[in-house]
C-alpha cells in the first residue's frame, strides 16, 4: 500500500544515507514531508526503507553530487516528481585528512566538488524554483571547522569556510523573497565522517562527539524558525566564539593538535 501524498511539498535532503543527513530527513518525515533523498552509496536505499515507515513517500537516488552527471540525474529525478520543493537540506559533504601535499589531488578535488561545486549548483537549481513560487526554506550543513585554518584538514576546512560565508550572503540576497536560508554549524559528530576521511588515528577522530540526531534536530528547528545560523552544542559555541578572537596562526597550531595523523597516541 503506497502512502497517501501529503498536502506538503517535498523535502530534498542530500547526503541522507547516514549521520546528520539521515537524521535531517527523519525530522522532515516526522513533520509529514515527502522526501527526495540522495547519497553516493547504496545505503541510501536502506535509509529510504526506514524513512518510509513514517508514512511518507520517499524517492531515493544513488548519485555522486560532485559530478555534473550526478547533479543532472538528481535534479531530473526531483523534477519528475512534479512537486514543489519546500525544504532543501544541502548536507552532502566529504572530508579528507593528512597534509595537503600528501593527499591524492583527485581526492582533494572531490572534496571541493562535493562540498562546494555540487552544493551551490543544486541550490541554484532548486533556489530558482523556490523564488518563482515565493517560498521555501534552505538549510546548509556548514561547520565550526569553517572558523579555523584546518591544519591537516586544509581543504575540508576551507570548503566549510566557504559554505558558512555563502549561506550568510545568500540569506541577505533572498531576505525579501519568502525564502529563508539557515546554516547549521556542528562540531565533531558521531558519524562515518572520520573513517571516510582516514582520520581514525587523530585526536579529534578518537575524541568525544555529538549525537547526529541531536545535531540534526537543532538545525532542522532553526531552519523551520527561519534563523540565520545555529551552532550545535555549548562546547562548539565556545569554540566558535573563541575562534572569532584568536589569531589565525594560533588556531592553525591548535588544529594541528586535533587533526595531525597519529595525534590520538599523544
Amino acid at each position: 500500500m503506497n502512502p497517501v501524498q501529503t498536502g506538503k511539498g517535498l523535502a530534498v535532503v542530500t547526503g541522507a544515507s547516514t549521520g546528520i543527513g539521515y537524521e535531517l530527513a527523519k525530522c522532515a518525515a516526522e513533520d509529514g514531508y515527502d522526501l527526495a533523498i540522495a547519497a553516493d552509496e547504496p545505503r541510501i536505499q536502506e535509509a529510504a526503507l526506514k524513512l518510509k515507515e513514517f508514512g511518507v513517500r520517499v524517492e531515493a537516488m544513488q548519485v555522486d553530487l560532485s559530478t555534473p552527471d550526478g547533479l543532472r540525474r538528481f535534479a531530473s529525478g526531483i523534477a519528475a516528481l512534479d512537486r514543489p520543493v519546500e525544504l532543501l537540506l544541502a548536507n552532502a559533504g566529504r572530508g579528507l585528512g593528512d597534509g595537503f601535499l600528501d593527499q591524492d589531488i583527485g581526492e582533494a578535488q572531490r572534496v571541493v566538488d562535493t562540498n562546494i561545486s555540487g552544493t551551490i549548483a543544486l541550490v541554484h537549481e532548486i533556489g530558482n524554483r523556490m523564488r518563482m513560487r515565493g517560498e521555501g526554506r534552505i538549510l546548509f550543513t556548514g561547520s565550526i571547522a569553517g572558523f579555523m585554518p584546518g591544519t591537516f584538514q586544509a581543504v575540508y576546512n576551507g570548503t566549510k569556510a566557504f559554505i558558512n560565508s555563502f549561506s550568510f550572503a545568500l540569506r541577505e540576497e533572498l531576505k525579501d523573497t519568502g525564502i529563508t536560508v539557515t546554516c547549521l554549524m556542528p562540531g565533531a559528530t558521531d558519524t562515518d565522517f572520520f573513517e571516510r576521511a582516514d582520520m581514525l588515528d587523530t585526536s579529534v577522530g578518537q575524541g568525544k562527539k555529538d549525537d547526529p540526531a541531536f545535531v540534526a534536530r537543532i538545525g532542522y528547528d532553526a531552519m523551520m524558525n527561519g534563523e540565520g545560523d545555529v551552532v550545535s552544542g555549548w562546547k562548539n559555541k565556545l569554540m566558535s566564539a573563541d575562534a572569532n578572537v584568536t589569531p589565525a596562526e594560533t588556531l592553525a597550531r591548535q588544529h594541528r593538535k586535533m587533526a595531525e595523523p597519529g595525534s590520538a597516541e599523544h
